[in-house]
């Protein structure tokens, strides 16, 4: 195997072991809104809460149970699509953990299309990339395969 074929099967592997990862960090987060899901309507409470602060990532809200205690889970609430600053909001949240809250009405299914392209455009740039690095493999080896057949074939 010459430094050339050696380049082009570790191009290979590394671009294949991106796309794989990315598709099992996308099936990951999927699985992790089920479970998230699952949790709060198990255990299901419901509150008004108000929208503290919204970035890209994350909308920081702040509401009270039943109990009087007021809650502002650090992480902020799950699928906070369209919520501005100020916003009063129906949310659920896990009786039992009151840091996991959402979005009354919204679920994991509001993941599948981000994720989904995600997984898409990901396998949409690696198949190519994969197939053209196997292409340039397949031309690495040719000129050592003609060579080592040459070398056999020569009389001693």
């Amino acid at each position: 195997m010459t430094g050339s074929e050696r380049t082009w099967r570790i191009a290979l592997r590394a671009v294949f072991a991106v796309a794989a990862l990315l598709t099992v960090m996308c099936v990951a987060l999927l699985l992790a809104a089920i479970r998230n899901d699952r949790a709060i309507s198990t255990n299901l409470g419901t509150a008004y809460a108000t929208v503290e602060q919204v970035s890209f990532d994350r909308a920081i809200i702040r509401y009270e149970t039943p109990d009087g205690i007021a809650h502002s889970p650090a992480n902020g609430v799950l699928y906070p699509e369209g919520l501005t600053a100020g916003d009063l909001v129906w949310i659920e949240y896990d009786v039992t953990d009151p840091e996991l809250a959402r979005v009354a009405g919204r679920g994991a299914t509001l993941t599948l299309l981000p994720l989904g392209t995600t997984i898409l455009f990901t396998w949409l740039v690696a198949g190519p990339a994969i197939w053209w690095i196997r292409r340039n493999v397949s031309a690495a080896a040719t000129p050592a395969a003609k060579a080592a057949k040459t070398e056999a074939a020569r009389p001693a």
